[in-house]
């Protein structure tokens, strides 16, 4: 397997990218409009989620060797690519979907947790001289919140076009936690 030597400015670089996306996928999903559909406040907040992701894989194109990780991250960015496209075309006739005061207090409470947790553990990835195995160490925890945020979702009276959006990021991004943990230790990351 090949786990690609890289240069201190490379690594330098790469990281700077990566705490830019971040900070911009913070800023868009705590900044999406919202309003009172489960629905639409779920779309808002994924499309910059997604957007991320396809940044994230992006730049770690411009370094890797890995063929894994580029089969991974090609795939990531074809995926949430599509699954951006879905949850546009859907995206105002989600509005007519209102929930209830209760739900929507429920729904975005446990959002925004979930949302925390993930934009805590992506700023703390741990990050060495290896780009591959911070890739992974950062996009992990991305994953796992898309995965819990749409779980959340579809506790709720939603769109029913965005039922099998929601079911397929998870299915998805679950095959895809499967397969990042399975190469952090082929590329032996836990060091």
């Amino acid at each position: 397997m090949n786990n690609n030597c890289f240069t201190e400015c490379d690594v330098r670089d790469y990281l700077d990218a990566y705490r830019c996306i971040l900070n911009e996928m913070i800023c868009n999903m705590d900044g999406a409009c919202q309003n009172n559909s489960i629905s639409f406040n779920f779309i808002s907040r994924m499309i910059p989620h997604h957007e991320a992701a396809i940044e994230m894989c992006e730049n770690l194109l411009k370094y890797t060797d890995n063929q894994s990780l580029k089969c991974i991250s090609r795939n990531i960015i074809s995926e949430q690519t599509r699954s951006i496209a879905n949850m546009k075309k859907i995206m105002d006739n989600s509005t007519r979907f209102c929930s209830s005061k209760n739900c929507l207090m429920a729904y975005t409470s446990a959002d925004r947790a979930i949302a925390e947790k993930m934009f805590s553990c992506m700023k703390c990835a741990k990050s060495t001289d290896c780009i591959n195995c911070n890739f992974l160490r950062e996009m992990l925890p991305h994953h796992e919140g898309a995965v819990a945020m749409s779980e959340n979702l579809l506790k709720y009276d939603i769109c029913p076009g965005l039922i099998p959006i929601a079911k397929n990021i998870i299915k998805s991004q679950e095959q895809g936690i499967c397969q990042m943990k399975n190469l952090l230790c082929e590329l032996d990351c836990c060091k």
